[in-house]
């Protein structure tokens, strides 16, 4: 891999991008790139390992109160935006989409490749939220049976997509009606009803947080049906049994909240099912923790203040008691 090149990011003083050109898009949307964005640590902060964060559908990186969370733990953070998400997404294409999840694998290598350039040496602790909580596991299994050597010693999954929420009838007849699609009409877009998701979050509603709405709109992008045989073809994967090769964490909400009707949906995942999560969350393989985190939003981190901070106790534990393969030169206690 040649110099990055390291330029000014949006998130302002302390960030900065570099774009990795990946070359032509398998699905005919013209060239692709994946950008990475770092937080420049600080003069006072000791850096004895590294972080990637990695997004989900409709999603980018914005989240700095994360990126200071584990620079006080020690980690060089970096986050990813993967082709056609963000920053990445360039004009012409469809946002987020892809026909194959293993089209990501492009994308991680080139970043994890990144960090080895930028932290030689360090491991690096994979963050992965909703539908980056499907690709990452698939990837690093993947990985493993080549017998490939990853930097990656541990796993953090922010409520990963593990299967279809919504009626059984979906993840029957409705996923073998996308295969056909997939291969007819790829860029074929559904009409879903309209989340309250979003709202909960932005500071033009009620929320805390000042994202991009271009980037990451209040509703949603649409979702195609190239995209989705893609992810229900990565359930499938997953449903079989994987095996990571690291520890790994899972943080959920305790409940759903898809209308309000539900209940308060600034308490409740208003997403995925997580009753999904905790049935497929033993498939990863290996050493997996996990903690439904009471009242907590979709993006568990992005939770109310109090929620929040639960989430970030308990990651910081987690992190403690698997410090000796997360971080250089610490021997667990």
């Amino acid at each position: 891999m040649t110099s990055a090149i390291w330029t000014g990011d949006v998130l302002g003083e302390g960030y900065e991008q570099c774009t990795i050109d990946l070359g032509t898009d398998p699905d005919g949307e013209g060239e692709v790139a994946t950008v990475v964005v770092r937080r420049k640590p600080r003069a006072e902060e000791q850096v004895r390992g590294a972080v990637l964060y990695v997004h989900g559908f409709s999603d980018y990186f914005f989240q700095t109160q994360m990126a200071d969370f584990f620079a006080a733990q020690g980690f060089a953070f970096y986050g990813l935006d993967l082709r056609k998400c963000g920053r990445a997404r360039r004009p012409g294409q469809t946002a987020h989409f892809a026909a194959d999840l293993r089209q990501y694998d492009a994308d991680l290598d080139a970043a994890l490749s990144l960090i080895e350039q930028d932290q030689p040496g360090r491991p690096v602790t994979v963050v992965a939220h909703s539908t980056g909580g499907l690709i990452v596991p698939l990837y690093l299994d993947r990985k493993r049976r080549a017998g490939a050597v990853l930097p990656v010693a541990g796993l953090v999954l922010n409520s990963p997509w593990f299967d279809l929420q919504g009626k059984p009838v979906l993840r029957g007849p409705g996923t073998w009606m996308l295969r056909g699609l997939s291969k007819t009409s790829p860029f074929r877009e559904f009409k879903l009803p309209p989340s309250i998701y979003g709202e909960t979050l932005h500071i033009s509603g009620r929320g805390e947080w000042d994202f991009d709405v271009v980037l990451k709109p209040l509703n949603g992008f649409p979702v195609t049906a190239g995209w989705l045989n893609a992810v229900r073809r990565g359930h499938a994967e997953l449903h079989r049994g994987l095996d990571i090769g690291v520890p790994s964490l899972i943080l959920r909400s305790d409940k759903s909240v898809f209308t309000k009707d539900d209940g308060d949906p600034d308490r409740g995942d208003g997403v995925l099912d997580v009753r999904q999560i905790a049935r497929w969350a033993g498939c990863l393989g290996g050493e997996t923790t996990v903690v439904p985190i009471t009242d907590a939003r979709h993006d568990v981190l992005l939770s109310v203040p109090e929620v929040r901070a639960k989430a970030y106790a308990v990651l910081e534990d987690w992190l403690g008691r698997h410090q000796s393969v997360l971080l250089e030169d610490v021997v667990a206690g």
